[in-house]
């Protein structure tokens, strides 16, 4: 094994990217489970918006036009899920698990005509002389605009739950709807909002598998990171920034998993290929007993919101 091979600078770059499509989805279902609203059609969404990104980047050949289509899709299913699961009264579960399904196969089918294409190139943001730093440079400064759009994110998220108005609303309404609902608040009409968010969001992360990632279109290219994403709503506690961390722990994870097969370890690559999901299970299994963590969860959270009088 010739560990002289491994660029530490290239191989954290690599790690940011692998990170910013979970932190997309990630950050975006945490706002919708803070509103008391459990969707797991996550995957469904992100693969959706993949195909939508990755299409009209190619017919119109821009990444940008891409990109705003991405997270217009994932907010397109999103809305069929909050018609569904919020206003019709559905089973939150059970339509989540639908409309990943049903995401699976409109990609599957949208995207044929798109098959080993290459995506246009996506510009990365360059810095004067920031970009050009040893190390750094290539870590921190070399990226695209989606990986500063993604930080940005996360903190504004962070600002907006903890010291806005109207995130103290969504925040009350996820503890408790009824309460909300007694004092005048509309709590479908903003978890409606907040599942619109998180839809763009985890759409937006599909967009940028498809447009930067791995730019190109491979039929089930998501391959159960809207799980993992989901997985990192409940190791984050429902915080942000530690979305943030776990995000960057299990895109990690999938690094080592890539430089150890690069390494040519003497391990069948399917095995390999099981190390991020292994960890995502092995993660849920230890909180699972963590009581004080899953005290953390919103009040409401998968709860159907009626109103009364």
């Amino acid at each position: 094994m010739d560990l002289s091979v491994l660029n530490p600078a290239a191989i954290g770059a690599a790690l940011i990217v692998a990170a910013t499509p979970l932190l997309f989805a990630a950050l975006g279902e945490l706002v919708v489970e803070k509103s008391g609203v459990l969707n797991l059609g996550v995957e469904g969404m992100m693969i959706v918006g993949a195909i939508a990104g990755f299409a009209a980047a190619v017919e119109t050949g821009s990444p940008l036009l891409g990109v705003v289509a991405s997270a217009a899709a994932g907010a397109t299913l999103s809305a069929v899920f909050a018609f569904f699961a919020l206003i019709l009264m559905a089973n939150q579960v059970a339509t989540g698990l639908a409309l990943t399904m049903f995401g699976l196969g409109l990609a599957a089918m949208l995207g044929q005509p798109y098959s080993g294409m290459p995506a246009p190139e996506f510009p990365a943001l360059w810095l004067p002389a920031l970009s050009d730093l040893p190390f750094f440079g290539r870590l921190l400064f070399s990226h695209d605009p989606l990986v500063y759009l993604s930080l940005a994110l996360t903190a504004g998220t962070w600002l907006w739950l903890g010291r806005s108005r109207a995130g103290l609303i969504l925040r009350a309404v996820g503890e408790n709807h009824h309460a909300a609902h007694a004092i005048g608040y509309r709590v479908t009409a903003i978890r409606f909002a907040a599942v619109l968010f998180g839809g763009a969001c985890a759409g937006l992360g599909g967009g940028y598998l498809a447009l930067v990632q791995t730019p190109l279109w491979v039929e089930g290219m998501t391959a159960g990171r809207g799980w993992i994403a989901l997985a990192i709503v409940v190791f984050a506690s429902w915080r942000p920034w530690r979305a943030l961390l776990g995000a960057y722990v299990f895109g990690g994870v999938t690094i080592v998993q890539l430089n150890l097969q690069a390494l040519g370890v003497s391990i069948q690559s399917q095995y390999l290929s099981m190390t991020p999901y292994l960890a995502t299970i092995l993660v849920l299994v230890l909180i699972s007993g963590d009581r004080r963590r899953a005290a953390e969860a919103p009040a409401c959270l998968g709860k159907p919101f009626r109103a009364e009088g």
